[in-house]
């Protein structure tokens, strides 16, 4: 990959949206993670301000940490970053006290998880409601249209994807150049939505490299039964993500009323 070619097409891709758009800038949230910190470098490369979010719930201290040193060494770097940390901890403990209460469980918890991502989002738009910000989301090639690895309306809930063009490897490669600090770039990728220290490995059952892998074999049509061994575990893993995550890769349904039945 011509990385220099890539980050300045991705920049100029943002500017040109923006400008067109007449906003003003961009608000993302800063999760202490390799994706956020590259896709808010190359907003803030494009010269319109930038709103650094922090929005903790139960999070881990390391993560928080990377957060803050990610967005000081924007600061360091441009003179058009701002930031801001809204712990949302509390909201999340007030929600899960007013919803009725449930026997703890695999589903139960997934559905929390998912609860902290759209509670982020939230607070993402109110910023860029306030500000005329535009959303800027940091979901990558495999997660957004190979396992479907976000929430639907929480970290997928964004104005515009730049990097979800880009595999995970691609993501790190861009990270090198634009000298992500190496505490994010070394780090275990993890959503952080569960409060323990799982990575997303841990959840997904692969590796991103292992479902790159999967994702370009898949592409050039490419079954199970053309693989063994760890091979075949790793494509089934892929497949079956794929398929199950397909509503949240594809548009949303519309149920088309036929023309004679809406005749007046």
């Amino acid at each position: 990959m011509n990385t220099e070619k890539v980050v300045d097409y991705i920049v100029d891709w943002l500017k040109n949206y923006a400008t067109t758009a007449k906003v003003n800038g961009f608000v993302i949230g800063i999760s202490g993670g390799i994706d956020s910190a590259v896709t808010s470098a190359l907003c803030a490369k494009t010269g319109f301000p930038v709103l650094c979010v922090e929005m903790p719930i139960h999070q881990g201290e390391n993560q928080v940490s990377r957060a803050k040193e990610h967005i000081e060494q924007l600061k360091n770097r441009f003179n058009h970053i701002s930031s801001i940390e809204v712990n949302l901890t509390s909201s999340f403990e007030e929600f899960k006290s007013v919803i009725p209460e449930v026997e703890e469980s695999a589903t139960v918890n997934l559905s929390l998880a998912n609860t902290r991502a759209r509670l982020r989002m939230t607070t993402l738009y109110y910023f860029a409601g306030l500000n005329g910000y535009l959303v800027a989301g940091t979901g990558n090639k495999v997660e957004d249209f190979g396992v479907g690895f976000f929430t639907k309306y929480g970290d997928g809930g964004v104005d515009l994807s730049p990097i979800a063009d880009l595999m995970k490897s691609e993501v790190y490669e861009i990270a090198k150049y634009l000298n992500i600090s190496t505490a994010i770039q070394i780090a275990q990728p993890t959503d952080g939505l569960f409060g323990d220290s799982r990575t997303d490995e841990d959840q997904i059952g692969a590796s991103y490299d292992e479902l790159e892998w999967a994702m370009e074999q898949d592409e050039l049509g490419k079954t199970t039964t053309d693989f063994e061994d760890r091979e075949q575990e790793v494509f089934t893993i892929y497949k079956q993500r794929n398929r199950a995550n397909k509503h949240k890769m594809d548009p949303i349904p519309i149920c088309k009323i036929p023309n004679k039945w809406k005749i007046r």
